[in-house]
């Protein structure tokens, strides 16, 4: 009996290393060494340089609010950006995505809304409330989304070269450079990475000795 119960055990304990081995080590660094050597940077986060530093990611949104540069769409999660302070506050509590999940009559979403319009139709007074698209109202279900409507980017260009001092047909430009068309040439729609667009204001600005 007891070398039969030790028989079994030696057997259990065998096959669990094994997995161990097998799954918790080698397949991850197989797994990893493949990527890293066929798509490294999407293996890394796709992440962006500007001069030598990362500045974010191609696939997660961040928020804008200085007037010279183009605003993503609302975040419920505030793009899992916090401060020290907020984090000593309890206030972060660790890596988060998605929405509120708020039904369309929640008084609280409401008021987010109405703020939202105010403060955009305040920063691009040629806009027309009827013509604001969706997306810069309505955060994404991840609350990560890096990309907007080309739309949505069209209707702050005339602020932006306001602000900037840069030409409506330069960011038109730097806008049809950072936009994605379908996937696959069919599914989806196009849709503009804010950060690329930013990025390129900037280096324009530098250029410009803005």
């Amino acid at each position: 009996m007891n070398f039969k119960y030790w028989k079994l055990l030696k057997t259990a304990l065998t096959f669990s290393i094994m997995m161990f081995v097998l799954c918790g080590l080698a397949y991850p660094l197989l797994v990893t060494g493949i990527s890293q050597l066929i798509l490294p940077a999407k293996a890394n986060g796709n992440l962006v340089y500007v001069d030598g530093s990362a500045v974010g990611s191609q696939l997660v949104g961040q928020q804008f609010d200085k007037e010279i540069f183009m605003k993503s769409r609302p975040s419920a999660v505030n793009y899992n950006v916090y401060t020290a302070q907020e984090k000593a506050d309890g206030k972060y509590t660790g890596v988060a995505s998605g929405s509120t999940n708020y039904a369309p009559t929640n008084p609280k979403l409401v008021e987010r809304l109405q703020a939202d319009l105010d403060s955009f139709l305040a920063a691009n007074p040629t806009a027309q409330k009827g013509s604001i698209p969706a997306d810069l109202l309505t955060a994404s279900g991840s609350g990560l989304d890096p990309h907007i409507s080309v739309q949505s980017a069209a209707i702050q260009i005339p602020a932006l070269a306001k602000n900037t001092g840069l030409s409506a047909e330069t960011l038109d430009k730097i806008v049809r450079e950072n936009t994605q068309g379908k996937l696959l040439g069919v599914f989806g729609e196009p849709t503009v990475n804010v950060l690329g667009v930013n990025i390129a204001i900037a280096k324009a600005l530098k250029n410009t000795g803005e």
